[in-house]
């Protein structure tokens, strides 16, 4: 999965693998928010914890990665060099 080129090269292609990157994986289904029916995001179909904290888990483990506390309220400062949202299916 380090092998996933998700940063761009000199010409701005992503060309540039995750390679030996240091990583942070912090849980966040707030991205999972549905505002289709009004003003407040709906999470209903977020994964419930039962089910996110393997998946989040795993996702972690796979890129060898430091992790945030699962379900946690954290306060995270990071330079977001986007905007890119990628789906990944494990």
């Amino acid at each position: 999965m380090r092998a996933l080129r998700v940063f761009p090269d000199e010409e701005g292609h992503f060309n540039e693998a995750l390679g030996d990157r240091e990583l942070l994986v912090v849980s966040q289904f707030t991205l999972y928010g549905d505002t289709r029916k009004g003003n407040r995001p709906s999470f209903t179909d977020a994964a419930k914890p039962g089910d996110a904290r393997p998946l989040y888990e795993r996702f972690a483990e796979r890129l060898d990665a430091q992790r945030g506390l699962f379900g946690a309220d954290m306060q995270v400062e990071l330079v977001n060099d986007g905007p890119v949202t990628v789906m990944l299916e494990l």
